[in-house]
């Protein structure tokens, strides 16, 4: 299977709203692996992997984000895949 990768920045009220959760539930759904974390500016940092299509279903969600959030923007950068991640993580470090 052909691996594509992004990483991104969620801007928005996308903290405190179960975005981190959702995002993985729907990473499961689409196939993708990864990670999730907040970011201390108040924003949501994701990387993912998967093949090309999952991965543009996986962003246009994330657009949207659950009910509760109010995504304002994401800044995608398309990036080579490590092909190491199993299944999708949330990180919590913060």
């Amino acid at each position: 299977m052909e691996l594509a990768a992004f990483d991104a920045i969620v801007y928005g009220r996308v903290q405190g709203v179960g975005f981190r959760y959702y995002a993985r539930a729907e990473a499961a759904r689409f196939g993708v692996s990864g990670w999730i974390r907040n970011n201390q500016g108040g924003e949501v940092e994701v990387r993912a992997e998967g093949s090309p299509e999952n991965l543009k279903q996986f962003l246009s969600w994330m657009h949207k984000g659950p009910p509760s959030a109010k995504v304002d923007s994401v800044d995608v950068h398309w990036r080579e895949p490590c092909g190491t991640y199993k299944g999708f993580v949330v990180d919590y470090g913060l």
